[in-house]
C-alpha cells in the first residue's frame, strides 16, 4: 500500500506541475500537505533513511512553494507568477 501511495503522490506532483500556474495552488497544496504524512509512513514502515530520501525529494519537488511560504514567514511580500 505505501508503494502505490508513493507512486501515486509522485505522478499527482508531476500532473500538477504541468498544469498553468492559475490551476496549480489547490492541488498543489494538498499534496503538499499530504507529504509530511506519507514521509512519516515511509520511515514508520522503511526506515529513517528512506525518509531522509523522501524529504529531500519532497524539498527538490516543492523548492518555489516552500520558498515562497518561508518568505511569508519571514515577513517579506514574494511576488506571485501569473
Amino acid at each position: 500500500m505505501l508503494l502505490w501511495a508513493s507512486i501515486f503522490w509522485v505522478l499527482a506532483s508531476a500532473l500538477v506541475a504541468m498544469l498553468p500556474m492559475r490551476y496549480q495552488y489547490v492541488p498543489g497544496v494538498t499534496l503538499m500537505l499530504a507529504a509530511p504524512v506519507l514521509i512519516w509512513w515511509i520511515a514508520a514502515t522503511v526506515a529513517w533513511w528512506a525518509a531522509v530520501l523522501a524529504v529531500c525529494a519532497f524539498i527538490s519537488m516543492y523548492r518555489n512553494p516552500l520558498r515562497y511560504f518561508w518568505a511569508r514567514f519571514k515577513g517579506e511580500q514574494p511576488e506571485i507568477p501569473k
